[in-house]
């Protein structure tokens, strides 16, 4: 079992590879998410991942690794589940608004727990459907949540029209792009090489048809 000395290390250098700039108790808080991510998912199965130092590579690196793209003051993740990549990305720009999206009761009652214990002042949590969610957002992410065409159709009417949304994806979603609904368009495909985490990751980056990149 990794110490938390250990764990801490493992997080620090992945930041580092990424090129990273976190605010001062980052890591700290990040590290916190972690453990009570790992206690509660002992009894309410919140992640498959339970190794403490897959979850730092696979769920905070992993997470982190968007965060030179998203923009704007406000964010929305949809399908977040037990707060992937929203909390994450919470901790490193506290200044932005987090609303975390699930329909699964479970998960959103650790989310709630996790924004109490954590202080995260930033964020909110609300269990359901991404069809029912109300108000606009800067920037939407969606972590491994539907295909692209889903996603967009069911949350679409969340993004601000100067909006940016981020579909994180493992390999290069090509089947899924003639799928993405009118009025959108892909602005860009990045390949992402997380530290310590095999396998291909990718984000696409959408946005409404006809604005200029960027929110």
């Amino acid at each position: 079992m990794s110490s938390r000395h250990d764990l801490q290390n493992r997080l620090e250098r992945g930041i580092a590879t990424l090129g990273l700039q976190l605010p001062e108790g980052a890591v700290e808080r990040l590290l916190d998410y972690q453990a009570l991510l790992g206690r509660w998912n002992a009894t309410y199965n919140l992640t498959a991942i339970r190794d403490p130092a897959e979850m730092v590579s696979r769920h905070l690196v992993d997470s982190l690794a968007i965060l030179p793209f998203v923009r704007g003051a406000t964010l929305a993740d949809l399908g977040t589940g037990p707060g992937l990549p929203g909390i994450p990305l919470a901790i490193a720009a506290p200044e932005r608004e987090v609303l975390l999206v699930d329909s699964n009761g479970k998960k959103v009652r650790f989310l709630r727990e996790a924004i109490r214990s954590l202080k995260l002042e930033n964020v909110r949590a609300v269990q359901s459907r991404v069809e029912e969610v109300e108000g606009q957002f800067d920037c939407i992410t969606a972590r491994a949540f539907a295909s692209l065409h889903d996603m967009l159709d069911w949350g679409g009417h969340l993004l601000t029209k100067d909006g940016i949304w981020l579909a994180m994806k493992g390999k290069h979603p090509e089947e899924e792009l003639p799928g993405v609904p009118e009025g959108f368009e892909v602005r860009a495909i990045q390949a992402l090489d997380v530290p310590e985490v095999g396998g291909e990751r990718h984000l696409v980056i959408i946005g409404r048809a006809g604005r200029q990149a960027g929110c």
